[in-house]
């Protein structure tokens, strides 16, 4: 009878715990997700009132109606599809080494370096481009893309080694066995089985740059006026770096601006996002057929 009771106890107090934690996830999730839901509601209640068609066709002012982010909008596109045009290759060919190739120690130090580079503050990245480029050529659109793509190569190197080891070994050795050279079962075979994850991973990396503003300080300079058509020479901006600069400005009109700016960005980014996430998805169910 004892052991019954002693039995019921057990599970009593079992239960209550896996109450007790179920609670505090959900807590846990209410406090992650209700700060980010503000500043959505937030941004977009601010910015919205911006938007109209001068806000997408006309340079920043730093008076009277406040202008738009033209060339914030443009400045953006040129810059991000550069440092997606670098960073992009060496990402995904240093995780094919790491995951084929990588169990010694050359690779263990190049996986300790991807790892260290993504803690690495972007103002260091920054700073990095600014000795290397901007120093030696000026400032450029150039300048800031070289900043934002060693941002990129970490996150794409680590993602695409995690997504490639997870193609099953008998794939590789069914390749191989047909008298299928390595390289050629690497890149016909692994690398278009795991290309969905590769592709979030690059769509992730691109978010993640996509709002980078301390980097860009130091290489691009900034402008309100429109940007140099060369992207070797001359001054450019983005929107991030618009905000940070029109964000302070004395005029309110100049500051709407600046939300409407950061509710377009916004924008940009969570659609990024939920392009990678449609793409992981896609994986997901054609991985489970």
């Amino acid at each position: 009878m004892s052991s019954l009771s002693g039995t019921s106890a057990f599970y009593r107090r079992r239960k209550l715990v896996d109450r007790l934690m179920t609670v505090l996830a959900y807590a846990c999730t209410a406090a992650a997700i209700i700060p980010l839901t503000w500043i959505v509601i937030y941004v977009i209640y601010r910015g919205l009132g911006a938007w109209d068609l001068a806000f997408f066709t006309e340079l920043p002012q730093l008076f009277g109606d406040g202008g738009g982010v033209r060339s914030g909008i443009v400045g953006t596109l040129v810059i991000v599809g550069l440092a997606t045009l670098m960073g992009v290759p060496v990402g995904i060919m240093a995780g094919i080494y790491l995951a084929e190739y990588g169990d010694n120690r050359l690779g263990g130090v190049i996986r300790f370096m991807a790892d260290t580079l993504t803690g690495v503050p972007s103002i260091v990245v920054g700073l990095f481009a600014f000795g290397v480029v901007v120093v030696n050529f000026g400032y450029s659109a150039f300048a800031g893309a070289v900043a934002l793509a060693v941002l990129m190569v970490p996150i794409i190197t680590r993602t695409t080694e995690e997504i490639i080891r997870l193609v099953p070994d008998s794939i590789r050795e069914a390749s191989l066995g047909l008298g299928v050279s390595r390289w050629k079962t690497i890149m016909r075979v692994v690398v278009p089985t795991a290309l969905s994850g590769i592709v979030t991973g690059v769509l992730l990396a691109v978010a993640r740059v996509a709002g980078e503003t301390a980097p860009l300080i130091l290489t691009i300079f900034g402008t309100n006026f429109p940007i140099s058509s060369n992207v070797f020479s001359g001054p450019s901006t983005t929107l991030s770096l618009q905000i940070f600069q029109l964000g302070g400005a004395p005029s309110p009109q100049v500051v709407e601006v600046a939300w409407g700016a950061a509710l377009l960005l916004v924008l940009m980014v969570l659609g990024i996002s939920l392009m990678a996430r449609l793409v992981f998805r896609g994986q997901s169910v054609s991985g489970g057929r």
